[in-house]
């Protein structure tokens, strides 16, 4: 069986509500749940929440939510793997078996069927991996990056670099927010997923969007809509 977990908690701050805000006419997470669904690559998808209202609006989406995540793993604190750990003993402990388990982050409208069915197809067949998760290269070469020290001066990170090409600086890539494949005893030993065992889907960086912020908001919706018009 193939299971999608769809962690989204209550108490956002940056932006309240934001996993049940308005986005292009349904809350957030539905753009998630949708997605899920829609991709025939799962026998379940469930929302991991410690919120009723949260735990009613994925319900009314599609997604089952076949427990409330208990306070421990639900304040600022707790990370991603505790939360997938705790959903995947959840539903074994039912009796079920996954070949393969996905993570959805509840704020990724901009993911892709056909991303969900590459990172399953790479997770299954490249062999003697925990994870495949989705990312995109960085806009600017990281190795030009600089501080500014307490006196406001500028610092590069890596001086080295000071007088290197561009063109000729090794790409870097990050994670791009979405999703997370990974086995069952990988996210039960809750391995590092930013590791030797992971390999990476790679997405255009018009749609990686992080949205942590108002301003980040604010740049999604512009994006999204253009992309909307292309299509």
């Amino acid at each position: 069986m193939k299971l999608a977990v769809i962690p989204a908690r209550g108490g956002s701050k940056r932006i309240p509500r934001k996993n049940i805000r308005q986005f292009f006419g349904k809350p957030m997470i539905a753009w998630s749940i949708e997605a899920a669904t829609r991709s025939g690559l799962f026998d379940r998808v469930i929302v991991s929440t410690d919120d009723d209202e949260i735990a009613g609006v994925a319900r009314h989406h599609g997604a089952e939510v076949p427990f409330i995540r208990p306070a421990a793993i639900a304040d600022d604190m707790a990370t991603t793997a505790q939360v997938m750990r705790h959903a995947v003993e959840a539903l074994q402990t039912g009796g079920q078996a996954f070949s393969a388990v996905c993570c959805i982050y509840p704020t990724a409208p901009f993911m892709r069927v056909e991303d969900l069915s590459a990172g399953l197809e790479k997770l299954m067949t490249a062999g003697g991996l925990d994870y495949v998760f989705s990312a995109t290269d960085f806009a600017f070469p990281i190795q030009r990056a600089f501080r500014l020290t307490a006196g406001g001066a500028v610092e590069m990170l890596q001086p080295g670099h000071l007088k290197t090409r561009s063109q000729d600086l090794e790409a870097c890539y990050h994670d791009a927010g979405q999703f997370y494949w990974g086995t069952a005893d990988a996210w039960l030993a809750e391995r590092p997923v930013f590791a030797s065992g992971s390999a990476a889907i790679l997405l255009p960086r018009r749609r990686v969007h992080d949205i942590d912020t108002p301003e980040d908001w604010a740049v999604a919706e512009l994006a999204f809509k253009v992309l909307a018009a292309q299509s």
